[in-house]
Formats: structure tokens, C-alpha cells, sequence
């Protein structure tokens, strides 16, 4: 039985070339900025120096007069020059091989069904529709930022560049995601679902996260909250809270432990009873893990409330103590966030929705 898609959407970041010509206007413009930058850095390392011939100096030694030359070190200009003009061609590479590989999906699409482009930057106000099939074609976090606007619609990744990119979220590339695409019309497809978190503010607003939230204030000042976990309440200054998703528990939230069992490693203590163990979960399990980073111990804040996991029955409440600069962000998307100032609560549970991944 063949499915009702009536609309392919691809989901596309700018390169990182198009980035540097969008803020200098040219490539030639964005070429000059980073040699001067790389000019400026590498003025006080030897490492960009060359000696070269300074004028002749007269030496005399008893009866002997000879002529001693001597050299001085002044910076290789050329071989600055030379390296930014590598790096801005490795920029040049990526984007021409990216536009070649997007290209490509353009045309192979065009002859089996509507096709529209959309730029990361436009994902969280786009109207998707059960009607769609969602092809991400970049990094493996494009596909997780993607996944929490989409709620259930089928999606594609597509790696653009093997070369480049792990693919761990991109099990096709640009040779083999029309195998994909054709088992998802025919409704004869394979998928992986994805559990992921949800935060609701008691003022309406409601975010999802594929990876992990971040939970804290906007700049490097602390943040201030109150954190309720089962039966136990906390009043908390730190550097913020991270929960994970099973799908996130191989990034932040792994650097997280790492570097406690790094610390504890480094004053000595022993870690085969002490190690804190990699929380490392089946992508579907409905369970979330919390961290607090850095929690700071006062006369008015604790730092005995500071990790936990909870299952899809179970919520983590955080109230905002911030007057302002308060905020919960997802998967590393700053600019779409929910504002969590003062009187603010949040509700951090598993969400109903899950990601679909064709497979």
C-alpha cells in the first residue's frame, strides 16, 4: 500500500563558506580577514618566523679582521599567506562538494514528487505536514535539530559528505537514499524511534529536545533555582542543569561524567569503587538523566541534589529564581529557547512525541 506523502521537505544548513560570504560580502573579503587574523596570532610564534640576512657586521679579533654575516627572525608573511589561502579553499571544497551532493538530491527527486528546500535557520517556524517526508542533508546534529519540529513524520538522513562526517544520524548518502525514499512511499520501510524530552513552563510555553536541554542563564553568571526531584527540594546555585535523552547520553552528558571521573582520577582517588559509570541508553528507552553542573554549597544554596534518572512517569521541576538572562534551550540551539525568568516553572519530563529515523 503505498503511503500518502505528497511533499519532500529538505532540511539544509548554510556551509561554512556561505557563512563567511553572507558577514564579508566576497570570499576574497573573508580571505583577507583571516589572514590578518592569522598574522596577528602568529606575529609572536617562532613557528611563523624565518631568519633572514641582516645588514654585514665587522667583527676583529686580535690581528685577523673578518667579516661575521648575521641573520634576524621577521615573520614569514608568505607562509601565512599561503596557509590562510589553504584553509579558505578547505571551506571552498566542503561548500562545492555539499552543493554538488544537495544537487543531486534536487534532481533525482524532482522526477518523483514535490520537492521544497528549507535553511536550518527556518525549521522551528516551518508547518510541517503528515503529508511529508523530511530528507536532512548535512551534519548528524541537523538531523536532531530537525527531529523535535517534524512530530512522527518519517525522516531521511543523508550524508553529504562521507569524508567529512561520522553519519551516525546518516545511514544514506547521496548513491543510496532513493532506495530509502522509494521504500517510504511504497510504505515498506524500516525505522528507529527516538524518545525524546519535553519542558512546559506554567506560563504555556513547551519546547522538545532530541539530545538534551540545557537548563540555566544565558551568560557565564550563575544560575538561580529551585530544583524538585521526587520528594526532595533544593535551592541551587550553579552553572546550570543538562538533561539527557538516551540519544544524548553518548555526547554532553558522557563529557559530563567524563570530567568527574577525570577529577576524581587526578587527587588520587581510586576509581575501580569510585568511577562514575557512562549512562548510556537504548535510543527508545522512555528514560532521562539530570546533571547539575558545577553546583556551588553556601549558607543559602546545597549541592546534595545534583544528578538523577527518571522514567516516562516521573518529572523533574527546576522554578526560576533569575529576575533575568533565564533560559532552557535545546540541542545546542540557542536562539530557539523558552525564557525561564523569575516566577518562571519549568516541567522537564519524556515527551509523547518520538523521532522517526527511516533505517
Amino acid at each position: 500500500m503505498k503511503t500518502n506523502i505528497e511533499n519532500i521537505i529538505i532540511v539544509k544548513e548554510e556551509t561554512r563558506l556561505e557563512k563567511l560570504t553572507a558577514k564579508y560580502n566576497t570570499i576574497q573579503q573573508a580571505a583577507f580577514h583571516i589572514e590578518k587574523q592569522r598574522s596577528a596570532f602568529f606575529a609572536v610564534s617562532p613557528s611563523m618566523k624565518k631568519k633572514v640576512a641582516s645588514p654585514v657586521s665587522a667583527k676583529s679579533s686580535g690581528a685577523d679582521n673578518f667579516k661575521e654575516q648575521s641573520f634576524e627572525e621577521v615573520l614569514d608573511l608568505e607562509a601565512i599567506e599561503k596557509e590562510s589561502k589553504k584553509e579558505v579553499e578547505s571551506y571552498q571544497t566542503e561548500h562545492d562538494t555539499f552543493q554538488k551532493s544537495l544537487n543531486s538530491l534536487k534532481k533525482e527527486l524532482s522526477n518523483v514528487v514535490k520537492t521544497k528546500v528549507i535553511d536550518k535557520n527556518y525549521i522551528s517556524r516551518f508547518i510541517f505536514s503528515p503529508n511529508d517526508l523530511v530528507l536532512v542533508i548535512g551534519r548528524d546534529g541537523l538531523v536532531a535539530n530537525t527531529a523535535k519540529y517534524v512530530h512522527n513524520i518519517p525522516i531521511i538522513g543523508v550524508n553529504p559528505d562521507t569524508s567529512r562526517y561520522d553519519g551516525v544520524l546518516l545511514p544514506y548518502n547521496t548513491e543510496n537514499f532513493m532506495d530509502a525514499v522509494d521504500n517510504v512511499l511504497r510504505n515498506h520501510y524500516s525505522s528507529k524511534l527516538v524518545s525524546m524530552a519535553e519542558a512546559k513552563s506554567n506560563d504555556g510555553q513547551r519546547l522538545l529536545a532530541f539530545n538534551d536541554f540545557f537548563i540555566g542563564a544565558s551568560s557565564h553568571i550563575s544560575a538561580r533555582y529551585t530544583i524538585t526531584f521526587g520528594n526532595i527540594s533544593e535551592f541551587h546555585s550553579s552553572s546550570g542543569i543538562i538533561v539527557s535523552t538516551p540519544a544524548g547520553s553518548t555526547g554532553w552528558l558522557s563529557s559530563i561524567i567524563n570530567m568527574a571521573n577525570g577529577i576524581q582520577s587526578s587527587f588520587g582517588i581510586k576509581m575501580q569503587n569510585s568511577a562514575v559509570k557512562q549512562q548510556f541508553m537504548s535510543w527508545d528507552e522512555e528514560q532521562l538523566v539530570f546533571i547539575v553542573r558545577e553546583p556551588f554549597a553556601s549558607k543559602h544554596s546545597y549541592a546534595n541534589l545534583v544528578a538523577g534518572k527518571f522514567s516516562g512517569n516521573e518529572f523533574l521541576q527546576i522554578e526560576s529564581q533569575m529576575p533575568e538572562n533565564g533560559l532552557i534551550f535545546s540541542d545546542g540551539i540557542e536562539s530557539d529557547y523558552i525564557t525561564f525568568n523569575s516566577g518562571t516553572i519549568a516541567t522537564i519530563g519524556v515527551a509523547k512525541e518520538k523521532a522517526k529515523l527511516v533505517v
